[in-house]
Order: C-alpha cells, then sequence, then structure tokens
C-alpha cells in the first residue's frame, strides 16, 4: 500500500541514486578514520556551514548529547527552550549521562527566547549557582511551527554569548529548511555558532544519520565521545554516500517542501473544525493545526480515519496535529491529504 506519509521528515527513504550510491560506496574502517567516503562527508560538512571539521554521527540526538558533553562538566548549566527538543524529547542525556543542568526559559511564538530572559538566566559566580555554560537554541523551531530564526537572531544570540564567555549551540536538525525559507546563506546563518548539529535523515531524505559541526578540536573530543557511546560505525560509507547526495542536490530543493506546506495549510484554512495555529500559515515544512471546540472526534479517530484513506498522519497533543511535508509528498499527495482531511471531518 503507498500511502502518502505526513508524519514526519523522518519517515524518508534513500531515492534511486543513493541506493545505487550507497550499494558502490567505497568504505573503510571509519573507527581508525579510514573510510574515503565518511572523510568526504565531513569534509564537504564542514566546508558548506564554513567551520573547520565535522563528524557523522548515528542520530540528531546523539548529535546534540556529544555538543554538550564536549562544551560543559558535570554540574555545569546550558540555557535552552522549554519547547526545544534537547530539552523535551532528548530522553534526559544531558543530565543523566552528563550530569548537566538545564535551565529551561520560554519560547515565545515565533520559536525564539527573549534576548533579556538570556542574559537574566546566565548565573552570576555565588558560589549556591551552577555556573552558566553554554546557551542552545533550535533552528527551526519545531513545536513552535517549524518556524526559522532569523540571521539577526542568531547573530544577537551570539553576540550575547560572547560577551559572557559562554559558548553557542544550534540544534540545527533542519537548519538548511531555516536557510531555505530565510533566503540566507547556511554559512552566515550559523556563523554565530560554536557548534551546530543537523539532520540528513529528515528532510535531506538520507536513511541514517547526522552531522556536528565545529572546530578541530571540538570535533576530536567529540569523536572520543562518540566512540564511547557506541557511536563508531566501522564501514559507515554505505550510509556517508546517502548523505553526500543530501548535501549536494536535497539542500537545494527544500523550497518546493515549503511551497507543498503553504499549499497544505491554504487548503486547511477551508475545512471546518481545524484551526491553524498560525493565521498566515507556514514558512518551512511543517504545519500545525488544533481541533475546534464543535469536533466531537478524538485524535485517534482521525489518525484512523485518515489511514483508511490511504493518508497517515500523527497526532501531536490532545487535540493538535502536525502535518510535515517532504521529498515523498507531492502535488497530488497534498491534494490526497486536504480531501481524506475534509472527508473525515464532515
Amino acid at each position: 500500500m503507498e500511502y502518502v506519509d505526513l508524519r514526519s521528515d523522518t519517515v524518508t527513504k534513500p531515492t534511486p541514486e543513493m541506493r545505487e550510491a550507497m550499494a558502490e560506496a567505497e568504505v573503510g574502517d571509519d573507527v581508525y578514520m579510514d573510510d574515503p567516503t565518511v572523510n568526504k562527508l565531513q569534509e564537504k560538512a564542514a566546508e558548506m556551514l564554513g567551520k573547520e571539521d565535522s563528524l557523522f554521527v548515528p542520530s540528531g540526538t546523539m548529535g546534540n548529547l556529544l555538543a554538550l558533553l564536549v562544551h560543559c562538566q558535570r554540574g555545569d548549566e546550558i540555557i535552552v527552550g522549554e519547547k526545544s527538543h534537547i530539552y523535551m524529547n532528548e530522553a534526559g542525556g544531558s543530565a543523566a549521562l552528563g550530569g548537566i543542568h538545564s535551565r529551561p526559559l520560554k519560547n515565545q511564538s515565533d520559536g525564539t527566547l527573549l534576548l533579556d530572559e538570556i542574559r537574566d538566566a546566565i548565573q552570576t559566580e555565588d558560589v549556591h549557582h551552577t555556573i552558566t555554560r553554554l546557551i542552545c537554541v533550535e533552528n527551526t523551531q519545531n513545536v513552535c511551527g517549524g518556524v526559522p530564526l532569523s540571521l539577526e537572531y542568531m547573530q544577537a544570540v551570539g553576540k550575547i554569548a560572547d560577551e559572557n564567555n559562554l559558548l553557542f549551540h544550534v540544534d540545527g536538525a533542519r537548519i538548511f529548511n531555516a536557510s531555505a525559507a530565510l533566503k540566507v546563506s547556511i554559512k552566515d546563518l550559523v556563523a554565530p555558532a560554536d557548534s551546530v548539529m543537523f539532520c540528513l535523515s529528515k528532510g535531506l531524505v538520507a536513511p541514517v544519520g547526522s552531522m556536528l559541526v565545529g572546530t578541530q578540536k571540538f570535533i576530536n573530543r567529540a569523536r572520543h565521545l562518540r566512540k564511547m557511546l557506541g557511536g563508531g560505525m566501522r564501514q559507515a560509507g554505505i550510509l556517508a554516500a546517502a548523505g553526500l547526495i543530501s548535501l549536494e542536490k536535497m539542500t537545494t530543493r527544500l523550497e518546493q517542501d515549503h511551497i507543498r506546506a503553504k499549499k497544505l495549510s491554504e487548503g486547511l484554512k477551508n475545512i471546518r473544525g481545524l484551526v491553524l495555529d498560525a493565521a498566515e500559515g507556514t514558512s518551512t515544512n511543517m504545519v500545525y493545526f488544533n481541533l475546534g471546540d464543535e469536533v466531537k472526534l478524538s485524535v485517534n479517530q482521525i489518525v484512523d480515519e485518515m489511514k483508511k484513506r490511504d493518508v497517515l498522519v500523527d497526532w501531536a497533543g490532545p487535540r493538535r496535529f502536525r502535518l510535515v511535508t517532504h521529498y515523498w509528498v507531492d502535488d497530488a499527495g497534498v491534494d490526497k491529504a486536504l480531501q481524506a482531511l475534509k472527508d473525515v471531518m464532515i
């Protein structure tokens, strides 16, 4: 059965070109750092983001954790959004494995943390306090609607970090979506950051993997910790081959996903009982909406009814849904999803 799958961009499967490249990939042992395809991917990622070095890791969660473990000592504190993936959806790894304390700040509707609140959250030298070490932001900010954080905002956060002798990490799982939506070069967008993680396995369509970028010293330490966490993947060039196609080709087509998400959000406005999170729609590849008070169906009932119509969706709260466009959702798929929702909501 071929479904229109709008649950996430993590459901993307490799393209035929990726499968061919994976089958033919030249490989070595990446723990010995002699897998040529992994090395090429790491060089490419570092160059594209304007950083010294990068590291191929199995997942975005591991990439973020490695960044926190490198930047922070046990008992240090990070400033992070209360709706961020690091704080909400990474199983408390920074605390459990790093002894790192989180100071969550409120995410605004545009995904940002208020600059004054970041400044106010920085701890003093009082012996009773944790030591603030790191500021983390997520770009695009998923739970706030997949919104991109502007270049000016990224620069402002970087300035706060510099002025207070702090480090700045970006959970950029979908940073290329942000770059495309803002029409800002990826190098400029992440220039203020000391480290960035981005995913190959979401909108960039690769089957597995994320990249962690930063200074050479930072990456050398992250590589050691990756091994500690079980992330030494040996002949990983088979996976890296798909990642190279992600960087070379998939980064340039993300605007198509954004256009289809806008089409989806415009169509949702005309369906009774659905209330979009943002009246202006969406700016990247995510559309969030809520069920109106008059809707008697539960979110699980809607999921089941949509599946009967060959459309996969997933709820994001008791009365909330998130739909995500990606490479494998075309215009016909958007039309099919909208028609299915109209039928279900009658």
